[in-house]
């Protein structure tokens, strides 16, 4: 799994030049990209050889087992870095668990399993167990995604927040997940974070639109009406981030906060950055458990 999600994003950055999506499970960032890219295509293919091949000379699994204990040691460092952050006060988080443990973990049983050239010698289990163990690693990384990030908040001094839209009633009314985002963007925006709001939505369910929904109801919590921005083109994830990166960039807005539902974080911001552009993202603080959070979890999973 980790041999073919290495090569798939660095194969990625073909097609979005500048966009490192390896940083999703490990920062590398004080070496040369050049020198990190031959890195992950190395240990990439190191693992794909390791995983597929039933044994292996000695020096192979030994280079093997050299690259995954880098690796394991690299993450985890990230890992450390992110209580640092927690303790000096940068961020906070309702899932203090940082990915770069469980990436760590695994890693260092590769080596282990490398070093020992550990076997599975029944044929039916390894042709099994390969593709029910990728499977499951498919699920698991991006729900361990949506909670360990998307549970973050990174929020501090800005030049905009986004909200994205949600629904929003016949009578204008915002349901539920919308008023927990605009209440949260409110209180940003109120506790002196950023100095203006971008609000990008679709359709209501009737003659109101999302946006005007959302605007109406900043300004009735005390957001003047010029400090507020509307896209109305927002239909999905996508085509906010498209429509407000112009409007961003009229605003001279560097540093943006984004703020949706924690299991739509990693989602918005995989967009931004594909697209260029890093941002914040600030978890919407829940009135109550939302009875759609489990469905809504997995099909970000997707």
């Amino acid at each position: 799994f980790f041999g073919c999600c290495a090569l798939l994003n660095v194969m990625g950055e073909l097609r979005y030049p500048g966009f490192d999506a390896n940083l999703w499970w490990i920062d590398l960032r004080v070496l040369p990209q050049s020198l990190v890219t031959a890195l992950v295509c190395g240990f990439g293919v190191l693992l794909l050889i390791f995983s597929l091949q039933r044994s292996q000379v000695r020096w192979l699994r030994m280079i093997t087992a050299a690259f995954a204990v880098f690796f394991a040691i690299a993450v985890l460092l990230n890992g450390i870095q992110f209580y640092v952050e927690l303790a000096r006060g940068t961020i906070s988080s309702s899932f203090p668990v940082p990915l770069s443990l469980f990436i760590a973990a695994a890693f260092f049983g590769i080596a282990r399993n490398a070093w020992q050239d550990s076997v599975i010698e029944d044929n039916r289990v390894r042709w099994i167990g390969i593709p029910v163990v990728f499977i499951s690693c498919l699920v698991l990384f991006p729900i361990l995604q949506v909670f360990c990030l998307g549970k973050t908040d990174y929020r501090r001094p800005a030049d905009a927040i986004v909200v994205p839209g949600a629904r929003a009633y016949a009578d204008g009314r915002l349901s539920d997940a919308l008023a927990d985002r605009m209440r949260t963007a409110v209180e940003l925006y109120k506790g002196g974070y950023a100095p203006k709001l971008i609000v990008s939505g679709g359709p209501g369910d009737g003659a109101i639109h999302e946006t005007e929904a959302m605007r109406r109801f900043a300004v009735a919590h005390g957001v003047p009406n010029e400090d507020i921005l509307v896209d109305e083109q927002g239909l999905n994830t996508r085509a906010t981030v498209e429509h407000t990166l112009p409007m961003l960039q009229s605003l001279d807005a560097y540093d943006v906060l984004v703020v949706s539902h924690f299991y739509q974080l990693p989602r918005i911001r995989l967009t931004y950055a594909r697209a260029g552009r890093d941002v914040f993202t600030v978890p919407a603080r829940e009135a109550y458990f939302l009875t759609q959070t489990p469905y809504m979890i997995l099909r970000e999973v997707a």
